[in-house]
């Protein structure tokens, strides 16, 4: 009896000395020898027996890095080898090998406020991501936290917000990221979303959970080279920032709570490299952060994160436990330089709707706005049908 990637292994092998070539596709992660693999998402990309070798010599001819998409010609192992080989590459992020050259490097680009936005509503029923489209905007580059209490929906909000960016955004490379998830959970994301879930449940150890990090940021960064537009919606940066606490070297400075000095310094990399790209493309990050735990080491996590942001989403557990779904705290929420994602004439609108609604205590504002909406078939008509003159 074999291992589910063993077998999956010797099928593949089988395969390729009957065919006589094959081909594959993975990411790189460049190891510290100067070799790499490319690892499949299907695993998240976790060292699988079915990865694929790639040399020094094609990491240099192609100026390979960890994170990027390789397509190409692969050979079976031979007598004394334990991986299949990488023999041609065809494709470096989905262009041609020879572009990669090109590029420019991430960090030489050029970032902007979001100024295209993405999005998320979808049909009439779909409430949620209604309210999400008029209380806090999201848009190509943003770099959004949603602040959620424990038990207050925040993982089914990320579901919507995946699907509709999906449904409306096919352009988009859509990732979703689970730290430290239960693995119902992750089962429960990869049945219900369109894209690509990776994960690493609370069972596996914290340098695995840095690792798979790590990867989809590079790959992320691989693509914006090229000019595409990504999402990554992170769930959740508490528990990220927990990983590498545990993972970093100690600099003898510890904050409250327990967090060293400079442990957050690597998850602040990955949630500061959205943003929006002059000379083309976006990387989006949407994550949750988590408060009212309990935990002082949450709380010192969260203030860290707090205003690196340029959207907030804030989940209220006064909503959830009166069961009024979203459970999103209308006035506490909000996008900054949100002129930029919409008309003057919607964002007047707005500005009317948040001063009726800010009067209100969090319950009364979200019954209200939901009640209101669910007379309209859309957000279009639902503003149409406020007077920018007058508020009553």
């Amino acid at each position: 009896s074999f291992k589910k990637q063993d077998l999956i292994f010797r099928i593949l092998t089988e395969r390729a000395k009957a065919e006589g070539v094959m081909y594959g596709e993975g990411v790189l992660e460049v190891l510290p020898d100067g070799f790499g693999f490319l690892r499949s998402p299907r695993y998240s990309y976790y060292p699988c027996p079915d990865d694929i070798y790639v040399s020094p010599s094609q990491i240099r001819r192609f100026g390979l890095t960890t994170g990027s998409v390789v397509q190409g010609q692969v050979r079976p192992p031979k007598d004394n080898e334990r991986y299949f080989a990488l023999l041609h590459v065809d494709a470096v992020n989905f262009e041609d090998p020879e572009r990669v050259h090109e590029k420019v490097v991430f960090d030489d680009l050029t970032p902007l406020y979001p100024n295209e936005r993405l999005v998320l509503e979808t049909t009439s029923e779909l409430i949620e991501t209604r309210i999400i489209d008029l209380v806090s905007p999201i848009g190509k580059g943003q770099r959004g936290l949603i602040v959620a209490p424990p038990r207050t929906g925040k993982t089914v909000l990320l579901q919507m917000i995946a699907n509709s960016i999906a449904e409306n955004h096919p352009e988009v490379d859509l990732m979703v990221l689970l730290i430290d998830e239960r693995p119902e959970e992750v089962t429960d994301m990869e049945r219900n979303v369109r894209g690509e879930v990776i994960s690493s449940t609370f069972d596996e150890p914290s340098s695995r959970h840095v690792q798979v990090a790590e990867m989809v940021i590079e790959k992320a960064r691989r693509l914006i080279e090229y000019g595409r537009d990504v999402v990554i919606l992170l769930d959740s940066i508490t528990r990220l920032g927990r990983a590498y606490n545990s993972e970093a070297p100690h600099s003898g400075r510890i904050l409250s709570g327990g967090v060293d000095a400079s442990a957050l310094q690597r998850p602040k990399r990955f949630f500061g490299a959205a943003r929006n790209i002059e000379e083309g493309g976006s990387l989006t990050i949407v994550a949750t952060a988590l408060i009212d735990t309990g935990s002082r080491m949450d709380e010192v996590i969260f203030e860290e994160f707090k205003g690196t942001g340029n959207m907030e989403l804030h989940l209220d557990r006064r909503l959830a436990d009166k069961r009024v779904w979203p459970a999103i705290d209308i006035n506490r929420s909000g996008t900054r330089k949100e002129e930029l994602l919409m008309s003057s004439e919607e964002q007047k609108r707005l500005w009317i709707l948040r001063k009726v609604l800010s009067d209100m205590n969090p319950v009364e504002a979200m019954e209200l706005l939901k009640a209101k909406l669910k007379q309209m078939p859309s957000n279009v008509e639902f503003m149409l049908s406020m007077h920018p003159d007058r508020v009553d």
